[in-house]
């Protein structure tokens, strides 16, 4: 078993101490697990500054990087959220780092974006809540981060667990009569 990263400094240094166990942990899945993929761990060279951007991504390819993005990319985010769990990374820096295959990660946060746009359209429109579909606490983030300059609307999380999801509602609420 590997040992357990060290204290270190800075947030940078510290998400690099992690990065050993992270990339022993996946050549043993990849492996045992017999998938034709590949990977490497570099650091993300964003192209513009931004704190929600992960300091380091682990891509995939290979023969078997369909299977990663299959329904809903269901088996790469099984496996990042195992892998970090087993290498045992701080909940604060699980943002720091990221799996990705096919830009899979790109893609989705783009098609999150739309939808967030359509829907709080529809909100305007209508006046009535629209929610989302259930989805992970990182593409949560992303509707609310898409539409927090949009003053016509707000967002909320709603549920728990695996069901909950965004809601997008009018920035006020409907006047009622007395």
């Amino acid at each position: 078993m590997e040992s357990e990263p060290v204290e270190a400094s800075s947030p940078k240094e510290q998400m690099e101490s992690y990065l050993g166990p992270i990339e022993s942990l996946l050549q043993q899945v990849v492996e045992f697990g017999g998938f034709q993929l590949t990977f490497t761990i570099r650091e993300n060279q964003a192209t513009e500054v931004d704190v929600e951007t992960p300091q380091f991504v682990v891509n995939f390819s290979g023969p078997d990087a369909d299977l990663m993005v299959e329904k809903n990319a269901a088996l790469l985010n099984a496996l990042e959220y195992v892998v970090l769990k087993a290498a045992r990374l701080d909940e604060e820096l699980f943002g720091k780092i990221t799996f990705d295959c096919k830009e899979w990660r790109r893609l989705r946060a783009r098609e999150l974006q739309l939808t967030a746009q359509v829907a709080a359209e529809r909100v305007v429109e209508t006046g009535d809540p629209f929610a989302l579909s259930p989805m992970s606490p990182r593409e949560r983030r992303i509707v609310h981060l898409a539409l927090k300059n949009q003053p016509q609307v707000r967002t909320v999380s709603e549920g728990f667990g695996p069901e909950r999801k965004v809601v997008i509602l009018p920035a006020s609420p409907p006047k009622r009569d007395l």
